[in-house]
């Protein structure tokens, strides 16, 4: 077994593993842990009641977190050149094509956190459900990712838009913000990124829809929350 650094043994020994923290109490205690050398993310786990392998179980979407991510997103869009190209690339895009963007992908360049299409190139981009689909990465119109405000979605990925899909196990991961964050941001994300997973809540889940929640940061142990602290839907 593998030993454990001096730095997580501290911050294990700093943490009652059987105890539910209210929000504000975890956020407080993960920021004072020992410290990484880079600003690591702080995660979400929440484990929903839900049987994704069913279509009215599936949980998916997409919230603007509102103090972003810390994070420097790449985007690429698919757009026809003229000015839709020209708005893309002012609203930040980071690369901006069509057939030749997708001739990249194909050969395997793929250098971008979010991918954004205007409708009139889903042609084009349907051919990459291959590729960009196991990434995550396939634009989707119910996530605001086929639009033909190119210009708004890029503004929105920019700004910390997080996308969000429940694994085959019922678990939504995602991070909610940098360990740099004040307390009062970090909490303003978590509770808005709740908020959205409680307003997803598919039409065939049944009983308790949010079971278990708990926050890390990316080289640290995990808190357990208390539900009664998050939000009404829990």
């Amino acid at each position: 077994m593998a030993k454990l650094g001096k730095r997580l043994t501290d911050s294990i020994k700093k943490v009652d593993r059987d105890a539910f923290y209210k929000l504000e109490d975890a956020v407080t205690l993960l920021k004072g842990l020992p410290k990484a050398k880079f600003d690591e993310t702080i995660e979400i786990a929440m484990n929903l009641g839900i049987d994704p392998r069913h279509a009215d179980q599936m949980v998916r979407g997409v919230v603007n977190l509102p103090n972003g991510t810390g994070k420097t997103v790449r985007v690429a869009v698919f757009v026809r050149p003229g000015p839709k190209a020209d708005e893309a690339l002012a609203a930040g895009a980071d690369i901006v094509g069509g057939d030749d963007l997708a001739e990249k992908i194909l050969a395997g360049n793929i250098d971008f956190d979010r991918c954004i299409a205007s409708p009139d190139m889903m042609g084009v981009v349907g051919k990459l459900g291959k590729v960009l689909g196991p990434r995550g990465l396939m634009p989707n119109p119910k996530l605001g990712t086929v639009t033909p405000d190119v210009a708004g979605a890029v503004k929105a990925a920019k700004a910390g838009a997080v996308e969000f899909r429940a694994e085959k196990t019922g678990i939504v991961h995602a991070g909610v913000g940098k360990a740099s964050f004040s307390e009062e941001a970090l909490v303003q994300n978590i509770r808005a990124f709740v908020d959205a997973i409680g307003r997803a809540k598919p039409t065939g889940a049944k009983g308790q829809y949010i079971e278990k929640v708990s926050l890390s940061s990316t080289m640290g142990p995990g808190l357990k929350l208390d539900l009664a602290t998050l939000a009404a839907q829990a």
